[in-house]
């Protein structure tokens, strides 16, 4: 049933408790990992021209080390992966991302760091909304 799955990170305390659980799915169900990192490009928008490319570029820095964790310990646990890193809206580019790759289930926590709680607020809820596969959210107490 769950042959591919997706498990969006942000590098953030509570996404490397998430991975935990997006692991040990993909480890029961003998399942691909996907392991995504979105760079928020609406930071972008508060920006003059001369730090965008830096700010970019230290954005997309912290993705990799996200996802590179992440890969590392799946595969730690002997679960085959994939990865990715992305620009655009996290949550837009998560649902386009488990379409175009056939993903089954996507599993996310519910809060992710600082900026998305305070200013853009709920990626997973917007995920949950309009992914056309499961979502298995994680709260922070899990």
């Amino acid at each position: 049933m769950y042959e591919t799955i997706l498990f969006p990170t942000d590098g953030s305390d509570h996404a490397n408790v998430v991975a935990e659980h997006a692991i040990d799915v993909a480890k029961t169900r003998d399942a691909t990992l996907h392991v995504l990192s979105v760079v928020d490009d609406r930071a972008f928008l508060v920006l003059d021209d001369e730090r965008v490319d830096a700010v970019r570029e230290d954005l997309r820095e912290r993705a990799l080390e996200a996802v590179d964790e992440a890969v590392t310990t799946a595969e730690g646990h002997g679960v085959e992966t994939a990865s990715a890193v992305e620009t655009g809206n996290p949550a837009e580019c998560i649902v386009d991302y488990a379409a175009e790759h056939d993903v089954d289930l996507v599993v996310m926590g519910t809060s992710g760091d600082e900026y998305e709680r305070n200013v853009v607020g709920s990626v997973s809820q917007r995920v949950v909304q309009t992914s056309p596969v499961p979502v298995l959210t994680v709260g922070t107490d899990a």
